[in-house]
């Protein structure tokens, strides 16, 4: 099956379209789909059918169709937003499109069509605080998490009936970390009742307990991102796991590297393990389906570095690809046919 990689090139207003090599991790560049409005932050809902881009510049989300065979991209609507998104996610029904406004300071929901297109007029859009960073529902898909940075310092909670597509505010509506930590991204474990979180100004990863019951967070470690003595500038973008569950990444934006993590497989506890150094300003990066192979796009280097993703969790250098400057986001699919 075809396995393909699509990068947002904000820069230059693209989708760049990969054919993935699963046996050693190449990527062949086979297609540029144009689109216009600064593209930046993909999602794919669970069927696989279709890709969801926010168009930062001009303030509009579109919904793309995939083709399998090809992997060509073809956009299906477009509806306006209040403020850019700098995060999407499609709900594990497959039926909402949630989304965090950094700017406006919100989180939204759009209903998606039989056909994946979108509905113009939100489910519901609810105001929380600034620097809304991410939104993403837990397994059961009862509970949503929106984390923000800066001086918001704190991760919403709330509940989530897919059938309205409606949030709202949980008991305990927010948690929130020490003072200067700035929560941005999550990852959920593949099977431990444990979250994941990359910090953009504590350069740091913290883990959080997970009450399945009450659909709550709690912190228990943090870890830095950096090495001992490391006193520059930097900030945490994002966080991946493996599927395995064994170890997890985070990106760190000024010591320009990929900070590894193993974890314990039943406390869910984290060891660092170093840092892989990557291309400047590794904002996106993301692991292949076969989780073999990590890739980091250089903001501004306008680079993506490949990695094997070794047993021990460290990460080996295999080629740079050339792909234009401010890539945004990195999203696989495993083609169904």
């Amino acid at each position: 099956m075809p396995c393909y990689c699509y990068i947002t090139v904000s820069a230059e207003d693209k989708i760049l379209i990969f054919d993935m090599n699963p046996a050693n991790g190449d990527l062949k560049l086979i297609d540029t789909f144009s689109l216009s409005g600064i593209p930046g932050p993909l999602a794919m809902g669970p069927d696989k059918q279709h890709i969801y881009v926010c168009r930062r510049g001009i303030k509009q989300t579109s919904s793309l169709t995939i083709d399998h065979k090809t992997g060509a991209l073809s956009e299906t609507s477009s509806v306006s937003i209040d403020d850019d998104h700098c995060y999407l996610y499609v709900d594990r029904s497959g039926k909402n499109l949630l989304s965090a406004s950094y700017g406006g300071g919100f989180t939204a929901s759009h209903r998606i069509n039989e056909d994946g297109t979108l509905v113009e007029e939100p489910n519901c859009q609810i105001s929380t605080a600034i620097k809304a960073h991410f939104i993403q529902t837990d397994s059961s898909n009862t509970y949503a998490f929106v984390p923000h940075v800066g001086e918001s310092n704190a991760i919403f909670q709330f509940h989530f009936d897919s059938n309205s597509g409606r949030l709202t505010a949980n008991d305990i509506p927010s948690v929130s970390p020490p003072a200067g930590v700035g929560p941005r991204h999550m990852e959920f474990h593949p099977r431990l009742d444990m979250v994941y979180v990359s910090n953009e100004q504590g350069s740091s990863i913290s883990t959080y307990k997970f009450d399945r019951t009450n659909g709550t967070l709690a912190l228990s470690q943090t870890l830095s991102t950096l090495p001992e003595g490391y006193n520059e500038d930097n900030s945490c973008a994002q966080i991946h796991i493996a599927s395995s569950g064994s170890h997890v990444y985070v990106s760190n934006r000024g010591h320009d590297s990929i900070a590894c993590f193993a974890i314990d497989p039943t406390s869910g506890e984290l060891t660092a393990l170093g840092q892989q150094p990557t291309e400047s300003v590794p904002r996106a990066f993301n692991i292949d389906p076969t989780g073999n192979f990590l890739y980091a796009g250089g903001q501004t280097s306008g680079k993506l570095a490949s990695y094997r993703i070794l047993e021990s969790g460290l990460l080996d250098p295999i080629k740079t690809y050339d792909i234009g400057l401010e890539s945004l986001w990195v999203l696989f699919l495993e083609s169904n046919v």
